[in-house]
């Protein structure tokens, strides 16, 4: 090959990258999340906890000690979930508990319960506009416990809590490491993954080990972008990529490239056994 016609090929390869991951958010990135105008106050509340956000009585004696929080999720406190696989979470007792299934899973599911805890403001119905890849489904349940398989039924949600521990080595899972609830992903396999997409996720840690809460996949702040820096845990370029439903990695189904893998890259994160590097493939991130 020409040196000439080597420095074009590069040239082409890296306009094409950089095409694809150019994103721009023509709403306020909080999308969903700004609760028909009320913005942050909708969850937080900078004075008196649940009773500065409106209400009336509150039973939540901890509400608003934990990251200014203004909502009572009392009615929630105890109570046992079963997930997919069988996985139970008990709800902490109280936002004052140490563990993180509080600010990532109980707090949440303060709106997204619709179980024990009904949805504030909520339609039951995704805020974002589904691609044709999609298919016939014209909406998505946005409330875990009340999503039209019957009310209280959890068993078809993705598993979540103290119980849902994230596991290196052995059958399905990445060659990574782990110390103290943090994922290491330095294998021959993990490693060259971060190298093809990355490591968005942010696993909570208890007992010592990584386990998956809601903020583990999502970033209830940012909805439809995703930015990746230079000191990321990724190899992508540098740049802005386009998500959907708060995810933390680019994660595009409208992408327009039938070839695109970019949404089975971000299951891959945990699913290592579904990866192409754990099934012997070199297939990187196509956007």
């Amino acid at each position: 090959m020409s040196r000439y016609l080597f420095v074009a090929i590069s040239v082409l390869a890296g306009t094409t990258l950089a095409s694809a991951q150019r994103a721009t958010s023509s709403g306020d990135v909080l999308g969903a999340h700004l609760n028909y105008g009320r913005g942050c106050a909708a969850c937080h509340a900078p004075h008196s906890g649940a009773y500065g956000n409106g209400a009336a009585k509150t039973t939540d004696s901890t509400s608003g000690n934990v990251a200014l929080w203004g909502a009572d999720v009392a009615s929630l406190y105890g109570k046992t979930i079963t997930f997919a696989g069988n996985i139970t979470e008990v709800l902490p007792t109280s936002l004052a508990a140490t563990t993180p299934d509080v600010g990532g899973l109980l707090t949440c599911l303060g709106c997204h319960d619709g179980n024990y805890a009904q949805g504030a403001m909520m339609k039951n119905q995704v805020y974002e506009t589904l691609p044709p890849t999609y298919g016939k489904t014209s909406s998505v349940p946005t409330l875990l416990g009340n999503n039209g398989s019957g009310v209280g039924n959890y068993v078809n949600e993705h598993p979540a809590g103290l119980n849902a521990v994230i596991k290196c080595s052995g059958t399905g899972n990445w060659d990574c490491s782990e110390s103290n609830g943090v994922i290491s992903m330095k294998g021959t396999y993990s490693s060259q993954f971060v190298s093809h997409y990355g490591f968005f996720v942010e696993p909570g840690e208890y007992a010592s080990s990584a386990v998956v809460v809601c903020t583990t996949c999502h970033d209830p702040h940012v909805m439809n972008v995703v930015t990746v820096s230079a000191g990321s845990n990724s190899g992508l370029q540098p740049g802005t990529y386009t998500t959907m439903f708060f995810l933390r990695g680019p994660y595009n189904p409208a992408d327009s490239n039938p070839l695109s893998n970019q949404t089975a890259q971000f299951c891959r994160q945990c699913h290592g056994n579904l990866s192409n590097e754990m099934n012997g493939g070199a297939a990187g991130t196509v956007f």
